[in-house]
């Protein structure tokens, strides 16, 4: 991602942080920029050390408060399987979320079926489950590694 998207993306948090009431402080807006950055996911320790470098006092609670507030307001999303965290591509809005992830690479694409939400959300209810939250992961090789 170029210089110039991450800081129109950078600013459109900005502004839905300030319409939700809700504070984007200098090192969540830190965490959410080296995110931007990303083509993949990385973990909170990864982040941890390349946050470092503007906050140089900042530790693991530092990294993980930020990551807890960006995940609130839907900024990025947490990749289970690998203990990972993704911007997510589309935080204007809630939606379920599908990730495919690049075992060989490592690149995380979101994409959105509501196909597969719509069934998903039907079997649930045939099993009187309520869903509130969605994540699908899909692992596999991503068009440039297969």
């Amino acid at each position: 991602m170029t210089k110039s998207e991450t800081e129109r993306l950078v600013r459109k948090a900005e502004k839905l942080c300030q319409k939700r009431g809700a504070r984007m402080t200098p090192t969540r807006k830190e965490v959410f920029t080296i995110l931007a950055m990303q083509s993949g996911s990385i973990g909170a320790y990864d982040l941890l050390e390349q946050l470092k470098a503007a906050v140089p006092n900042a530790k693991p609670p530092t990294i993980y408060r930020a990551l807890d507030f960006l995940q609130e307001q839907g900024f990025v999303h947490k990749i289970t399987s690998s203990n990972s965290f993704v911007l997510c591509s589309h935080f204007d809005h809630h939606h379920p979320v599908q990730m495919l992830i690049c075992e060989s690479c490592g690149n995380v694409q979101e994409i959105q079926s509501e196909g597969v939400y719509e069934e998903l959300q039907h079997q649930a209810e045939d099993q009187g489950f309520l869903v509130q939250e969605q994540t699908i992961e899909a692992h596999g090789l991503c068009a440039n590694c297969h």
